[in-house]
């Protein structure tokens, strides 16, 4: 039976192609045009319930600062932490040259004295409890229970008298909420770190059993206990290098700890990891992502008048579908910056950061987590049921950690369906009849696919 050929991909006519791109690019502008057309006609009426800020980078216009994320990461880049990045970046180097045997380590300690001086002893001492409980736990070698105890910690944010209590900790209420988000993000790579431990342990008991076979049952117990006092150490040592790693303290993005530990002893090359073009080429990509950010903060005050209904119902349809548009732009320009710089670093220090994000989409910050949620609860490879079990506990997860209040709730029931839907129109899609009548008379393809099938 002669093996069925594959898909190919058809390349649509350029005259086609600036159609659609002309009809793109109108209906987005025009759409930005209308929002900002509102956004100046009640100008008056959002700064009297949302205050704007003073524009500073176009002229005449006012600043939005309704966007809690940008207007709090922005304020702490002033403050101290673009500082603290490049006194990291200036770390990073002298170590590698001069001490590369201790490169971890020093930037281990940089990280902890960075996080002390944002955050206070106090700070770092609720997160070093969370890295000790996280460990003993993983020393029961159990997925399940470190899950559960990853939860447990992660629900002790949304306790009120502790939420008290650590507010009476700092002088403002920022800095209360960058501890927050410094164990919410801590939080993740703890529950990588215990995963991988427990995966990897099965392996190394074996050998252990094997190497205790042969030696006498009074050396075996003096040994052992020896071993796990400095086997645990040296954990502990890994996790704090890990959850510590400066660039991606605060806010991501997360590296997962299999990639950090492989690619943390690589050898660098150029300049930290890379080439000086490459890091200037980066640093003004960042530079131009920042500026259309502020850009369409000035040019719409989309997130104050996101906040009121009376505006929302009174908008026009254009103008209506042009806010949700920029919104969505606006989040994405937005993670480009925010994961942007960390990602500059981490390239800079030899490491291989998660990639930008390239669509509107929340998840992009726990992609990596699917490693730990679908895929150990079977995914596709154990029926139709495993697999909805599965999707719907990784976007139940994302839900709970950004803190599971309604529009998040509603957020991942509604994701969740469409990716069932999704999946369901895939096989529908991919069945023997449909596939042969959409490859047939109304695709170009098997046409294109034969007319390449003769030049060979």
């Amino acid at each position: 039976m002669p093996a069925k050929p594959e898909p190919s991909l058809v390349v649509l006519p350029r005259w086609e192609m600036t159609l659609y791109w002309a009809l793109s690019l109108g209906s987005h502008l025009y759409s930005f045009y209308e929002v900002h057309s509102f956004s100046k006609e009640h100008e008056r009426g959002l700064d009297r319930e949302f205050p704007l800020d003073r524009g500073f980078l176009i002229w005449g216009l006012k600043r939005d600062a309704a966007d809690f994320e940008w207007s709090f990461w922005s304020d702490w880049a002033k403050k101290s932490l673009l500082c603290s990045l490049m006194g990291h970046a200036a770390v990073s180097r002298l170590a590698s040259v001069y001490l590369p045997q201790w490169h971890l380590a020093i930037l281990t300690v940089y990280g902890v004295l960075a996080a002390c001086n944002l955050l206070g002893l106090r700070g770092v001492a609720v997160l070093m409890l969370q890295l000790s409980v996280s460990l003993a736990v993983a020393q029961l070698h159990s997925p399940a229970l470190c899950w559960g105890s990853s939860l447990l910690l992660l629900s002790t944010l949304h306790i009120s008298s502790l939420q008290d209590i650590q507010r009476d900790w700092y002088e403002s209420e920022d800095q209360y909420y960058l501890l927050l988000f410094s164990v919410a993000v801590c939080g993740l790579r703890c529950i990588s770190f215990s995963l991988e431990f427990c995966w990897s342990a099965s392996g190394q008991q074996q050998q252990q059993q094997q190497q205790q076979s042969q030696c006498c049952p009074l050396q075996v117990g003096g040994a052992q206990q020896a071993r796990r006092s400095s086997s645990f150490l040296s954990q502990l040592y890994r996790l704090c290098a890990y959850c510590f790693y400066h660039p991606v303290f605060f806010n991501g993005p997360i590296i997962i700890y299999r990639d950090f530990s492989q690619q943390m002893h690589k050898p660098c090359a150029g300049v930290c990891g890379v080439s000086a073009w490459c890091v200037l080429k980066s640093a003004a990509r960042v530079c131009v992502w920042w500026c259309v950010a502020e850009a369409l903060i000035h040019c719409m005050h989309m997130h104050s008048i996101q906040s009121n209904e009376t505006y929302l119902e009174i908008l026009p349809p254009w103008a209506l579908g042009g806010l949700a548009l920029a919104l969505v732009q606006f989040f994405y320009v937005k993670y480009l910056v925010l994961f942007g710089v960390p990602s500059l670093l981490v390239r800079m220090d030899g490491l291989e950061p998660p990639a930008l994000p390239r669509c509107v989409s929340i998840m992009y910050s726990f992609t990596g987590m699917w490693r730990y949620i679908y895929v150990p609860l079977g995914g596709s490879r154990h029926g139709l049921f495993r697999k909805v079990l599965s999707t719907a506990l990784a976007f139940g997860f994302v839900c709970f950690w950004h803190g599971g209040h309604d529009y998040l709730q509603q957020w991942a029931l509604l994701n969740w369906a469409g990716v069932l839907l999704e999946n369901a129109l895939s096989t529908l899609l991919t069945s023997a009849p449909l596939s042969t009548l959409l490859g047939g008379p109304i695709s170009p393809s098997p046409c294109w696919a034969s007319s390449t099938a003769s030049l060979r």
